[in-house]
C-alpha cells in the first residue's frame, strides 16, 4: 500500500455545500476510502459521531451555513479521532485551542489532503 494511501479509511465529511461535499466524496472513494456521511449541519454531524459509526479521521468545514464547526472539532478530539479544518477563511479564524490542527485551505486540492490525512 503506499505511503499516502486512504484504503479503508473511515473518513467523515462534514461540510455544508452539496457540490464540495459531493466532490469529496467522490475523490475519497477514488482512493480508496469509505466516506461516512457527508454532514451538511451540526446535528447531523453529531448524530454520526454519536452512532457506533467507526471513524478514523474527518474533514471539517469551518462554517457550516452560519455555524462554526467548532463543537465538532472539540468532540472529535475528545474521542482521539483526528482531523483537518477545510476552509476559504484565514487560519486566525480558528480559536486558539485548535492550533497545531492542520488546516487546508478551499478549494481543497486532494493530493494535500491525501497528505495531511495519512500524516495525522
Amino acid at each position: 500500500m503506499p505511503e499516502h494511501s486512504l484504503h479503508g479509511r473511515r473518513i467523515l465529511v462534514v461540510e455544508d455545500e452539496y457540490m464540495i461535499a459531493n466532490d469529496l466524496r467522490n475523490e475519497l472513494e477514488q482512493e480508496g476510502a469509505v466516506v461516512v456521511g457527508a454532514a451538511g449541519r451540526l446535528d447531523t454531524a453529531f448524530e454520526l459521531l454519536e452512532s457506533k459509526v467507526q471513524i478514523d479521521s474527518a474533514i471539517l468545514d469551518v462554517n457550516l451555513g452560519g455555524d462554526d464547526v467548532f463543537p465538532i472539532a472539540a468532540a472529535l478530539i475528545e474521542r482521539n479521532v483526528p482531523f483537518v479544518f477545510a476552509t476559504g477563511y484565514e487560519a486566525s479564524t480558528i480559536p486558539a485551542r485548535f492550533n497545531g490542527i492542520p488546516v487546508c485551505d478551499k478549494p481543497i486540492e486532494m493530493h494535500k489532503i491525501r497528505k495531511v490525512l495519512t500524516e495525522i
